[in-house]
C-alpha cells in the first residue's frame, strides 16, 4: 500500500471497496455520457453568439486559454475525485471533510434548480418539434383577425415567428409582476419532457447507458446534415466570413476574457456533481487523465463545428432580408416613376438611387424607402431562445422544404437537452442514495419518479404567462456565480485539505503514472486563480449594470424593464 499523507480526513484505503456500485458496460458508454452532459444547448446557441460578438476568430485566443488553464483542470480533478472515492457529490465532499458537505449540498441544489428551468427549454423543443409538420409552418404567416380582413395587429407590428413564439407559444405577459395563466399546452409539453428523461433514467446508468448511443451521437448526424445544406445557400458565405473574420483589438476588453472564462467552465458542466457522479461508476483503474481531455476537446471541437453550420444558414437569412429590402424599395422606386419592369434591378438599384436622388430628391424622401445593408441583418444576432425559437426558424422558413428542417433542428436541440439532463438528475439523484436518506423499502425507480414528479410541479412556474421572464432569471443566476463559488470551493478542498501529494498518489495508482508539472501548476495556483479573478470579474459586471429582462409589451415592442 502507498505511504499516504496525514491530512486528517477520513478518505477510504486505497484498494477498499466502499460499497458494490453500479459499473458502465463499456467505456464508449462512460465518454459518450460525459460528452452528452458537457456538449448540451449552450455549444449550438451561445458559443457561436459570443464568436461572433467577439470578433470571430480573435475569441478562440482567450477561450482556448481558459480551456487549457481553466477548464481541463477542474474537468480532471472532478473525473478524478469521484472515480476514486466512488461517491456522490455530497459524499466525496463530506469524505474529505465534514466541512466541505456543504460543497456537495450546493451542487445538489444547483443541479435541481437547473434541471428545473433546463427541461421546461426541452418543453419549448417539444411544442415547436410537434408544429413542424404542419405545411406552412404556423411561423410563417400572420394569423387573420376576426373580421377575417387583415391581420392580427399585434403580430401585423412584430413579425410571424415573434408572435408565434412571444403569444402562441408562451402567451407572454407584459411584465414580471403579472403572472398571468397556466398555459395548458405548454403544461402537456413540460409533462411529456419529464416522462421522457424517467424512462431514459428509470434503472440509472443501465438505461443512460442505452439511451446516450442516440442522444450524444445523433446531434453530430443533424449538424452534419445541416452543414452540408447551408454551406450550399445563397448568402453562407457571408455568415462565414462575418463569424470568423478576426478582430484583434477586442481582446483588449476584458469583458471578452470573462465570457470566454465562463463560456468554457459551463460549457463542461462542472460543479454540477453529475461529472463526479458519473466518473464514481469507473473501474478504480481508470486512466482518468485521458477522459478528460478527451471530454474537453471534444466538447470545445463541438462549439465550433456547430458555429458553422448556424452562421451560414443566418448568412443565408441575412442576405434573404436584404434581398427582399431592396425588392421593395425598387417595387416602390417603379411605381412612383413610372420605370419598367426590370430596369431597376438589385445589381443596379444603388446607381439609379443616386441618379433619382440627384434630380427627384424630394419624391424620393417622399416615398420612406427601407435602408438596406446586408452588414445590419448580419449584426441581428441572438443567444439562447432567441437564437433557437425566433432567429433560427426565421430563417427555416426561407429553405427549400422547411419542414424537414424544422423537424430535424427540433430534435437535435431535443437530443442536446436530453443528454445534458442525465447529468443534472444524476447530479441530484446519486448524492441522495449514497447518503442512504431514500427508504429502504422504496424502489430506485420509484424514487427517481418522485423526484421526476416533484420538479414537475416546481417547474409549472415556468408554464405561467410570466414564466420566461422568471426563467431567463434562473438561467442568469442559477447556474452561473454559485457554480465559480462551488468549483473555487472543490478545488481548494482537493488541493489543500485532501493534500495535492494524496491526491496524485491516487492518480498515480488509477492511472500509473503521476501528474505532470502541467496539472500540478494549474490545480495549486491557475485554476483557482482564474476561479477568484472569473468570480470578481463577474461581481463586479453585475453591480455596475443594472437587472434588465426582456419583456414582450402590450405595445408590441420588446423592451428592457
Amino acid at each position: 500500500m502507498m505511504a499516504e499523507e496525514n491530512t486528517g480526513v477520513s478518505v477510504p484505503e486505497l484498494g477498499k471497496t466502499v460499497e458494490e456500485r453500479p459499473k458502465w458496460d463499456n467505456k464508449v458508454q462512460y465518454l459518450l455520457t460525459c460528452i452528452g452532459f458537457a456538449v448540451g444547448l449552450g455549444n449550438v446557441w451561445r458559443f457561436p453568439y459570443l464568436c461572433q460578438t467577439y470578433g470571430g476568430g480573435a475569441f478562440l485566443i482567450p477561450y482556448f486559454i481558459a480551456l487549457i488553464f481553466e477548464g481541463i483542470p477542474l474537468l480532471h480533478m472532478e473525473l478524478a475525485i469521484g472515480q476514486r472515492l466512488r461517491q456522490g457529490s455530497i459524499g466525496v465532499w463530506n469524505s474529505i471533510s465534514p466541512f466541505l458537505g456543504g460543497v456537495g449540498i450546493g451542487s445538489l441544489i444547483v443541479s435541481f434548480l437547473v434541471a428545473l428551468f433546463y427541461n421546461t427549454i426541452l418543453a419549448w423543443v417539444l411544442w415547436y418539434f410537434f408544429h413542424s409538420f404542419q405545411d406552412p409552418l404556423p411561423w410563417r404567416d400572420c394569423p387573420l383577425n376576426q373580421n377575417k380582413t387583415g391581420y392580427i395587429e399585434e403580430c401585423a407590428k412584430s413579425t410571424p415567428v415573434n408572435y408565434f413564439w412571444y403569444r402562441e407559444t408562451l402567451n407572454v405577459t407584459p411584465n414580471i409582476t403579472d403572472s398571468g395563466d397556466v398555459q395548458w399546452w405548454v403544461v402537456i409539453c413540460l409533462a411529456s419532457a419529464w416522462g421522457i428523461v424517467y424512462i431514459c433514467f428509470i434503472r440509472g446508468i443501465e438505461t443512460i447507458g442505452k439511451a446516450v448511443y442516440i442522444t450524444a451521437t445523433f446531434p453530430y448526424l443533424v449538424l452534419t446534415i445541416f452543414l452540408i445544406r447551408a454551406l450550399t445557400l445563397p448568402g453562407a458565405t457571408e455568415g462565414l466570413v462575418y463569424l470568423f473574420t478576426p478582430k484583434v483589438q477586442v481582446l483588449k476588453d476584458p469583458k471578452v476574457w470573462l465570457d470566454a472564462a465562463t463560456q468554457i467552465f459551463f460549457s463542461l458542466s462542472l460543479a454540477f456533481g453529475g461529472l463526479i457522479a458519473f466518473s464514481s461508476y469507473n473501474p478504480q483503474k481508470n486512466d482518468c487523465e485521458r477522459d478528460a481531455v478527451i471530454v474537453g476537446m471534444i466538447n470545445s471541437a463541438t462549439s465550433i463545428y456547430a458555429s458553422i453550420p448556424i452562421f451560414a444558414i443566418l448568412g443565408f437569412k441575412a442576405t434573404s432580408n436584404y434581398n427582399d429590402c431592396l425588392d421593395g424599395n425598387i417595387l416602390s422606386i417603379t411605381n412612383a416613376f413610372n420605370i419598367g419592369d426590370q430596369n431597376v434591378t438589385r445589381e443596379n438599384y444603388d446607381s439609379w438611387l443616386k441618379h433619382l436622388n440627384t434630380t427627384h430628391s424630394q419624391e424620393i424622401e417622399d416615398l420612406h424607402l427601407k435602408h438596406c445593408s446586408i452588414q445590419e441583418f448580419l449584426d441581428q444576432s441572438a443567444s439562447g431562445t432567441g437564437l433557437a425559437f425566433v432567429v433560427f426558424t426565421e430563417a427555416v422558413i426561407k429553405m427549400p422544404g422547411s419542414q424537414v428542417w424544422a423537424v430535424l433542428f427540433f430534435v437535435m436541440l431535443f437530443s442536446l437537452g436530453l443528454s445534458s439532463m442525465f447529468g443534472n438528475l444524476e447530479g441530484i439523484l446519486t448524492p441522495l442514495l449514497d447518503l442512504h436518506v431514500v427508504p429502504k423499502w422504496l424502489p430506485k425507480e420509484a424514487f427517481t419518479g418522485l423526484i421526476c414528479l416533484i420538479s414537475f410541479f416546481f417547474a409549472l412556474i415556468f408554464t405561467m404567462g410570466s414564466g420566461n421572464y422568471w426563467l431567463e432569471i434562473f438561467n442568469s443566476y442559477v447556474g452561473s456565480l454559485p457554480l465559480l463559488i462551488i468549483a473555487f470551493f472543490e478545488i481548494i478542498g482537493v488541493v489543500y485539505i485532501y493534500g495535492i501529494g494524496r491526491f496524485s498518489d491516487d492518480i498515480e495508482w488509477m492511472t500509473g503514472r503521476r501528474p505532470n508539472l502541467y496539472w500540478q501548476v494549474t490545480w495549486r495556483v491557475i485554476s483557482p486563480g482564474m476561479l477568484l479573478i472569473v468570480f470578481l470579474a463577474y461581481i463586479t459586471v453585475q453591480v455596475q449594470q443594472p437587472a434588465t429582462y426582456e419583456a414582450w409589451n402590450p405595445n408590441y415592442v420588446c423592451i428592457l424593464l
